[in-house]
Protein backbone atom coordinates (compact mmCIF):
# COMPACT_ATOMS: atom_id res chain seq x y z
CA UNK A 1 0.00 0.00 0.00
CA UNK A 2 1.15 3.50 -1.01
CA UNK A 3 1.87 5.27 2.05
CA UNK A 4 0.37 9.03 2.23
CA UNK A 5 1.86 12.15 2.19
CA UNK A 6 1.66 13.96 5.58
CA UNK A 7 0.34 17.31 5.84
CA UNK A 8 2.69 20.32 7.01
CA UNK A 9 2.43 22.42 9.52
CA UNK A 10 4.47 25.56 7.92
CA UNK A 11 6.06 28.25 10.68
CA UNK A 12 7.46 31.41 9.24
CA UNK A 13 11.26 32.03 10.38
CA UNK A 14 12.49 32.87 12.64
CA UNK A 15 10.38 30.61 14.80
CA UNK A 16 9.16 32.13 18.28
CA UNK A 17 8.68 29.73 21.34
CA UNK A 18 5.33 28.84 20.76
CA UNK A 19 5.61 27.69 17.24
CA UNK A 20 8.97 25.88 18.25
CA UNK A 21 5.87 23.84 21.17
CA UNK A 22 3.35 23.49 18.26
CA UNK A 23 5.87 22.34 15.97
CA UNK A 24 6.45 19.47 18.62
CA UNK A 25 2.73 18.70 18.95
CA UNK A 26 2.46 18.38 15.42
CA UNK A 27 5.57 16.45 14.78
CA UNK A 28 4.04 14.15 17.38
CA UNK A 29 0.94 13.87 15.30
CA UNK A 30 3.09 12.88 12.64
CA UNK A 31 2.98 15.92 10.48
CA UNK A 32 5.71 17.40 8.84
CA UNK A 33 6.88 20.47 10.16
CA UNK A 34 8.56 23.20 7.54
CA UNK A 35 10.18 27.06 6.93
CA UNK A 36 10.10 26.98 3.37
CA UNK A 37 6.71 27.40 1.62
CA UNK A 38 8.25 25.23 -0.80
CA UNK A 39 8.19 22.26 1.15
CA UNK A 40 4.42 22.39 1.48
CA UNK A 41 3.07 22.92 -2.35
CA UNK A 42 0.83 20.71 -3.79
CA UNK A 43 0.32 19.32 -0.06
CA UNK A 44 -2.08 19.45 2.86
CA UNK A 45 -0.83 22.74 4.36
CA UNK A 46 -1.09 24.61 7.39
CA UNK A 47 -0.07 27.60 8.97
CA UNK A 48 1.52 29.53 12.10
CA UNK A 49 3.23 32.67 11.12
CA UNK A 50 2.77 36.30 11.16
CA UNK A 51 0.12 38.20 8.52
CA UNK A 52 1.89 39.39 6.00
CA UNK A 53 3.90 36.19 5.48
CA UNK A 54 0.56 34.37 5.26
CA UNK A 55 -0.90 36.99 2.83
CA UNK A 56 1.61 36.27 0.62
CA UNK A 57 1.16 32.21 0.54
CA UNK A 58 -2.64 31.64 0.99
CA UNK A 59 -3.25 31.96 -2.04
CA UNK A 60 -0.30 29.53 -3.42
CA UNK A 61 -0.99 26.80 -0.65
CA UNK A 62 -4.89 27.22 -0.73
CA UNK A 63 -4.69 28.28 2.87
CA UNK A 64 -8.00 29.55 4.74
CA UNK A 65 -7.03 32.06 7.14
CA UNK A 66 -9.70 32.71 9.80
CA UNK A 67 -9.55 36.35 12.10
CA UNK A 68 -12.13 37.91 14.01
CA UNK A 69 -14.27 40.60 12.22
CA UNK A 70 -12.56 44.05 12.57
CA UNK A 71 -15.99 45.27 14.79
CA UNK A 72 -16.80 42.45 17.13
CA UNK A 73 -15.18 44.50 20.26
CA UNK A 74 -17.30 47.19 19.46
CA UNK A 75 -20.52 45.09 19.31
CA UNK A 76 -20.10 43.46 22.66
CA UNK A 77 -22.51 44.84 25.69
CA UNK A 78 -20.91 47.47 27.95
CA UNK A 79 -20.84 44.76 30.70
CA UNK A 80 -18.51 42.56 28.67
CA UNK A 81 -16.08 45.60 28.04
CA UNK A 82 -16.61 47.96 30.77
CA UNK A 83 -15.91 50.86 28.32
CA UNK A 84 -17.00 52.55 24.82
CA UNK A 85 -15.27 50.63 22.21
CA UNK A 86 -15.64 52.05 18.32
CA UNK A 87 -14.06 51.60 15.31
CA UNK A 88 -13.33 54.91 13.30
CA UNK A 89 -10.74 56.45 10.96
CA UNK A 90 -6.92 57.82 11.90
CA UNK A 91 -8.56 60.85 10.46
CA UNK A 92 -11.59 61.17 12.90
CA UNK A 93 -9.38 60.02 15.74
CA UNK A 94 -6.98 62.40 14.92
CA UNK A 95 -9.85 64.79 16.16
CA UNK A 96 -10.28 63.49 19.15
CA UNK A 97 -10.16 66.14 22.32
CA UNK A 98 -10.47 64.02 25.54
CA UNK A 99 -8.25 60.58 26.50
CA UNK A 100 -8.44 57.40 24.69
CA UNK A 101 -6.75 53.91 23.69
CA UNK A 102 -6.52 53.94 20.41
CA UNK A 103 -5.10 50.66 18.12
CA UNK A 104 -5.75 48.99 15.46
CA UNK A 105 -8.07 46.41 15.00
CA UNK A 106 -6.15 43.57 13.84
CA UNK A 107 -2.66 42.22 14.48
CA UNK A 108 -1.89 42.08 10.23
CA UNK A 109 -2.18 46.16 10.32
CA UNK A 110 0.46 46.60 13.28
CA UNK A 111 0.60 50.98 11.66
CA UNK A 112 1.02 52.31 14.56
CA UNK A 113 1.50 51.64 18.62
CA UNK A 114 -1.61 50.38 20.50
CA UNK A 115 -1.29 52.92 23.29
CA UNK A 116 -3.07 55.74 25.91
CA UNK A 117 -3.59 59.47 24.20
CA UNK A 118 -4.04 62.58 26.01
CA UNK A 119 -6.21 63.51 22.73
CA UNK A 120 -6.03 62.81 19.17
CA UNK A 121 -3.32 65.44 18.45
CA UNK A 122 -0.66 62.86 19.42
CA UNK A 123 -1.54 60.14 16.85
CA UNK A 124 1.15 59.81 13.84
CA UNK A 125 0.55 62.42 10.88
CA UNK A 126 2.33 60.44 8.45
CA UNK A 127 -0.11 57.63 8.06
CA UNK A 128 -3.53 57.67 5.56
CA UNK A 129 -6.30 59.26 7.42
CA UNK A 130 -8.50 56.08 5.92
CA UNK A 131 -6.85 53.63 8.54
CA UNK A 132 -9.19 51.68 10.36
CA UNK A 133 -8.62 52.11 14.33
CA UNK A 134 -10.54 51.38 17.55
CA UNK A 135 -10.90 54.01 19.94
CA UNK A 136 -11.60 53.04 23.45
CA UNK A 137 -12.24 54.05 26.76
CA UNK A 138 -9.03 53.99 28.88
CA UNK A 139 -9.54 51.14 31.58
CA UNK A 140 -6.46 49.15 34.07
CA UNK A 141 -6.17 45.69 33.70
CA UNK A 142 -4.60 44.14 36.97
CA UNK A 143 -4.22 40.71 35.25
CA UNK A 144 -4.67 39.72 31.05
CA UNK A 145 -5.44 36.31 30.25
CA UNK A 146 -5.84 34.39 26.67
CA UNK A 147 -7.65 31.59 25.81
CA UNK A 148 -7.90 29.01 22.41
CA UNK A 149 -11.25 28.54 21.12
CA UNK A 150 -12.63 25.91 19.29
CA UNK A 151 -16.48 25.85 18.69
CA UNK A 152 -17.24 28.01 21.20
CA UNK A 153 -15.33 26.15 24.05
CA UNK A 154 -12.11 27.57 25.41
CA UNK A 155 -10.34 24.47 25.00
CA UNK A 156 -6.84 25.80 26.72
CA UNK A 157 -5.56 29.39 28.13
CA UNK A 158 -3.32 30.93 30.43
CA UNK A 159 -2.65 34.44 32.19
CA UNK A 160 0.05 35.88 30.15
CA UNK A 161 0.56 39.78 32.04
CA UNK A 162 0.07 41.29 35.44
CA UNK A 163 -0.72 45.24 35.56
CA UNK A 164 0.37 45.28 31.97
CA UNK A 165 3.77 43.43 32.39
CA UNK A 166 4.34 39.89 30.88
CA UNK A 167 3.70 37.49 33.80
CA UNK A 168 2.58 33.86 32.14
CA UNK A 169 1.05 31.42 34.30
CA UNK A 170 -1.36 28.90 34.31
CA UNK A 171 -5.08 29.84 33.67
CA UNK A 172 -7.31 30.40 36.77
CA UNK A 173 -10.73 29.64 37.62
CA UNK A 174 -11.94 33.16 37.16
CA UNK A 175 -10.47 33.53 33.67
CA UNK A 176 -12.12 30.30 32.28
CA UNK A 177 -15.40 31.49 34.08
CA UNK A 178 -15.42 35.40 32.31
CA UNK A 179 -14.59 33.86 29.17
CA UNK A 180 -17.16 31.11 29.34
CA UNK A 181 -19.58 34.23 30.01
CA UNK A 182 -18.25 35.96 27.09
CA UNK A 183 -18.30 32.79 24.52
CA UNK A 184 -22.31 31.88 25.92
CA UNK A 185 -23.07 36.23 24.59
CA UNK A 186 -20.98 36.38 21.58
CA UNK A 187 -19.79 33.20 20.26
CA UNK A 188 -22.07 33.22 17.22
CA UNK A 189 -19.90 36.75 16.04
CA UNK A 190 -16.64 34.60 15.74
CA UNK A 191 -15.03 32.16 14.32
CA UNK A 192 -14.81 28.74 15.13
CA UNK A 193 -11.48 28.73 16.23
CA UNK A 194 -10.03 32.13 17.63
CA UNK A 195 -8.10 33.27 20.54
CA UNK A 196 -9.77 35.38 23.01
CA UNK A 197 -8.39 37.92 25.29
CA UNK A 198 -10.02 38.59 28.70
CA UNK A 199 -8.80 40.52 31.54
CA UNK A 200 -9.61 40.90 35.31
CA UNK A 201 -9.90 45.51 35.91
CA UNK A 202 -8.25 46.87 38.73
CA UNK A 203 -11.65 47.30 40.94
CA UNK A 204 -12.08 43.28 40.32
CA UNK A 205 -14.56 43.33 37.68
CA UNK A 206 -14.09 41.83 34.34
CA UNK A 207 -13.88 43.01 30.44
CA UNK A 208 -12.63 41.26 27.08
CA UNK A 209 -9.67 42.89 25.87
CA UNK A 210 -9.72 41.48 22.38
CA UNK A 211 -9.69 38.80 20.16
CA UNK A 212 -7.16 37.34 17.69
CA UNK A 213 -6.09 35.38 14.98
CA UNK A 214 -5.07 31.87 16.51
CA UNK A 215 -2.67 31.38 13.72
CA UNK A 216 -0.56 34.70 15.03
CA UNK A 217 -0.96 34.20 18.90
CA UNK A 218 1.74 33.66 21.54
CA UNK A 219 0.52 30.56 23.97
CA UNK A 220 2.50 31.64 27.05
CA UNK A 221 1.43 28.73 29.65
CA UNK A 222 -0.71 27.44 27.86
CA UNK A 223 -0.98 23.63 26.39
CA UNK A 224 0.70 23.55 23.00
CA UNK A 225 -1.19 20.54 22.04
CA UNK A 226 -4.58 21.97 22.34
CA UNK A 227 -3.26 25.16 21.08
CA UNK A 228 -2.48 23.16 17.93
CA UNK A 229 -6.18 22.03 17.93
CA UNK A 230 -7.39 25.55 17.27
CA UNK A 231 -4.28 26.60 14.69
CA UNK A 232 -5.27 23.55 12.45
CA UNK A 233 -9.01 24.68 12.40
CA UNK A 234 -7.69 28.34 12.29
CA UNK A 235 -5.24 28.09 9.36
CA UNK A 236 -5.90 24.90 7.08
CA UNK A 237 -6.83 24.06 3.87
CA UNK A 238 -9.54 26.62 2.37
CA UNK A 239 -11.74 23.58 0.84
CA UNK A 240 -12.81 22.39 4.42
CA UNK A 241 -13.59 25.61 5.76
CA UNK A 242 -17.18 25.78 6.79
CA UNK A 243 -19.79 27.75 5.89
CA UNK A 244 -20.66 29.31 9.08
CA UNK A 245 -16.23 30.37 9.10
CA UNK A 246 -16.61 31.67 5.54
CA UNK A 247 -17.37 35.53 6.93
CA UNK A 248 -14.47 35.24 8.83
CA UNK A 249 -11.79 34.44 5.93
CA UNK A 250 -8.98 36.39 6.27
CA UNK A 251 -8.63 40.17 4.03
CA UNK A 252 -4.36 40.96 2.78
CA UNK A 253 -3.77 43.87 4.88
CA UNK A 254 -2.67 46.38 2.64
CA UNK A 255 1.25 46.54 1.36
CA UNK A 256 1.78 50.04 1.83
CA UNK A 257 0.12 51.03 5.25
CA UNK A 258 1.74 48.04 7.00
CA UNK A 259 5.16 48.05 9.01
CA UNK A 260 7.50 44.84 9.38
CA UNK A 261 5.31 41.97 11.34
CA UNK A 262 6.30 41.52 14.83
CA UNK A 263 6.24 37.70 14.72
CA UNK A 264 6.46 37.24 18.79
CA UNK A 265 2.92 36.94 18.76
CA UNK A 266 2.09 38.55 21.44
CA UNK A 267 -0.70 40.96 22.78
CA UNK A 268 -0.24 44.40 22.56
CA UNK A 269 -2.12 44.25 25.96
CA UNK A 270 1.18 42.42 27.68
CA UNK A 271 3.80 45.67 26.53
CA UNK A 272 1.36 48.53 27.84
CA UNK A 273 -0.20 49.59 31.34
CA UNK A 274 -3.43 51.39 30.90
CA UNK A 275 -4.75 50.78 27.55
CA UNK A 276 -8.87 50.15 26.21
Amino acid sequence: MEARTPPVLLLSPPRTSTAELIARAAAWRGYDVADRAALAAGRRAHWYGGPLAAARLAGPLGLGLLEPADDWLTRLPYALTRRSVRLTTLAEARALRERAFVKPPSAKIDLLPAAVHADGTTLPGGLDGSTPVLVSGVVEFAAEYRLFVLDGEAVTGSRYAVHGHLDPAPLDAGGRAFARTVLDAAAAGLPSAVCLDVGRLADGGWAVVEANMAWFAHCYAAEPDRVLDVVLRAAGPIGEVAARDRPYLSRPPVADRAVPEREDGTSDAARTGPRG
